[in-house]
């Protein structure tokens, strides 16, 4: 993006200066607090990606470049713009308005509702409708009014319409036309770059005819877009199309290939193809979810960490799948990096084999990945009963870059059975790691919540009182509920889950009594005086604002290590904690007590053996 259009440019939704982000399937630019929301909606509503920190196909940016300069925001605020509709008493939010609810509500009523998009008349035959709609979108994309065409798709025009009198896609139109930034619209919109025409000839064909060589390959990789993006989100690397379409990485470790994972290897193969494209496209949004968490992490202060805004902890739902897939899909951000690299590997080779036709005999075989939005029971990801699967999911995780390149070795299948014994040590390992990560993000929420029941300490410090600890902790946890990873399902009852459960639920209790009873003093030493002096102990709040980003920092550290099983990393972090928080709570010392017994818990709790 130009230096000049950067300047120019401000948030569609509250008008900051600078957005960092883009809403693709919109067509607008949002600024770090409205992507927030706008990554809470899911990929059904709004497709984020980042400007500048994420990669780009150049044709894709200058399409979403090009709908931005050209108003494009108007289709979405069509009656915030009509003079006769503004008495509704809708008001666009402001930068310095609040995400939530000011902000959060106005982009969900916005993209998510569609409150705001211009309505067509009531018609009795909806389906007539979309049908006039998708013949006009047919023929608009044959010229260069990308607006136009967004326009027509906000309004129910179909991408795949296929026009029953000339035989072909919008698609069909467009690379014909040499219109590359209409193709990319279309395929943003679901249209299918492999659908062939009423003679079987596909937009590609169409492109390479008419001389749009570049046109022709750009669709060829939208073809591949699954797997390609799967593939450089392990090695780093894509396949160029004209020596092959897919790339599977291979793990060094490879040789510890356990039976298990074998026997995941075959459900995955047994699978129907409507079955295995789905958990595909899973797969493929959970990457695209770790991928914006990575971003969004670098581009985050760690001041900007404790606030509104928050990253996406799994998948939100999507109301057009079925309860069980969508909880298969969340469950998808459980996995550490290995296992999601084992996933990925597999299904990079099973798409292979099914796109060749081979057999089930060959462990590298390949996949069909036309892909469709039918519903899809996912027991074989979520299912208590299945257990084979269920041990593919247990663990949790936010990747990290670093183990991209990571991949598990998809040769040497074997189909032996599985002994009860060796299912059940497996099991409980897993469950044991799980614990202590949910444990650890669990502990890293309560934290963060004491972190800014502090700064607003410090706020109030000059016109009242202390606030009683325990009442604010209560609400923040509540709200931070809403972002974290749903509790896992018990998958046993052995001394691991019941670990999960009581010792965490003890160590929030005694720090919640421990701070309510001090509190309480706080408050019965203010009573009965006519005014309430500041109090002279607490710090600016630079001081609070310097140690709460160092405090976090540590937290992250330990949680990346305990994620990435480093084991001998988790005495070294929690040392830095212990300083971190020591320091922190010097700051306050009618609370010190509270948080340093908080902090002697946390590190007993996660040094224990596993």
């Amino acid at each position: 993006m130009s230096r000049k259009l950067q300047r120019t440019e401000v948030c569609a939704d509250c008008s900051a200066p600078d957005p960092g982000w883009t809403s693709i399937n919109r067509g607008v630019l949002i600024c770090d607090e409205c992507c927030s929301v706008h990554r809470s909606l899911g990929r059904h509503i709004s497709i984020v990606k980042h400007l500048r920190h994420s990669g780009w196909p150049p044709a894709l940016l200058q399409m979403v470049q090009t709908l931005a300069s050209n108003g494009a925001n108007s289709i979405w605020e069509h009656s915030l713009l009509d003079p006769a509709q503004v008495q509704s008493g809708r008001r666009k939010p402001n930068p310095q308005d609040k995400i939530h609810p000011t902000k959060s509500e106005f982009i969900r009523a916005k993209y998510q509702m569609l409150a705001f998009v211009h309505k067509l008349p009531c018609r009795e035959d909806d389906g007539v409708t979309t049908k006039d709609l998708s013949k006009q979108l047919h023929s608009s994309v044959r010229t260069g009014s990308l607006e136009t065409c967004l326009r027509l798709l906000s309004l129910g025009a179909q991408a795949n319409f296929f026009h029953p009198e000339k035989g072909t896609t919008p698609l069909h139109v467009a690379a014909k036309a040499g219109q590359i930034l209409q193709a990319e619209l279309l395929v943003v919109y679901g249209a299918d770059p492999g659908a062939p025409d009423i003679n079987g000839r596909t937009p590609m064909d169409y492109a390479r005819q008419a001389g749009h060589i570049e046109l022709a390959e750009r669709l060829v990789e939208c073809q591949y877009e699954l797997t390609d993006r799967l593939a450089f989100y392990l090695c780093g690397r894509r396949p160029d199309h004209k020596n092959g379409h897919y790339i599977i990485p291979q793990m060094a470790d490879s040789l510890d290939l356990s039976e298990l994972a074998k026997a995941a290897k075959k459900k995955l193969q047994a699978l129907n193809n409507r079955l295995f494209e789905e958990l595909a496209m899973d797969v493929y949004d959970e990457v695209d979810r770790r991928e914006n968490d990575a971003v969004w992490l670098t581009t985050q202060n760690h001041s900007t960490l404790v606030t509104e805004r928050s990253a996406v902890p799994f998948l939100p739902v999507n109301p057009e799948y079925s309860a069980t897939r969508n909880q298969g899909r969340q469950k998808l951000a459980r996995f550490n990096a290995r296992e999601f690299a084992t996933l990925i590997i597999d299904i990079l080779s099973d798409a292979k084999r099914r796109q060749q036709g081979k057999g089930l005999s060959s462990p590298t075989d390949p996949l069909d990945l036309g892909i469709d939005d039918d519903q899809h029971d996912y027991d074989s990801v979520a299912s208590d009963e299945d257990t084979d699967s269920e041990l593919t999911t247990q663990n949790n995780n936010n990747t990290q870059r670093s183990n991209r390149a990571k991949s598990m070795d998809s040769s040497d299948f074997s189909d032996g059975p599985i002994t009860l014994q060796e299912y059940l040590e497996v099991k409980r390992a897993l469950a044991s790691s799980e614990a202590k990560v949910q444990q650890l993000m669990k502990v890293n929420n309560n934290l963060s919540e004491e972190l800014r029941r502090l700064q607003k300490e410090v706020r109030k410090g000059s016109t009242g009182g202390p606030t009683p600890f325990g009442s604010q902790h209560l609400s923040g946890s509540a709200e931070m509920g809403r972002y974290m990873v749903p509790k896992p399902e018990r998958h046993c009852s052995g001394t691991d889950s019941d670990y999960d459960n009581s010792q965490m639920y003890e160590l929030s209790l005694s720090m919640r009594r421990s701070s309510e009873e001090e509190g309480h003093g706080d408050s019965e030493e203010g009573v009965g005086g006519d005014t309430v002096e500041p109090d002279p102990t607490l710090p600016c709040t630079e001081d609070v604002i310097l140690k709460t980003e160092q405090v976090t920092k540590n937290i992250q550290e330990l949680l990346r290590a305990a994620q990435e099983f480093q084991h001998d990393s988790f005495v070294p972090c929690s040392e830095k904690i212990h300083s971190a928080v020591t320091e922190m709570a010097s700051l306050f010392p009618k609370v010190s007590l509270t948080c340093v017994s908080f902090l002697f818990s946390v590190v007993s709790l996660y040094l224990l053996p596993s």
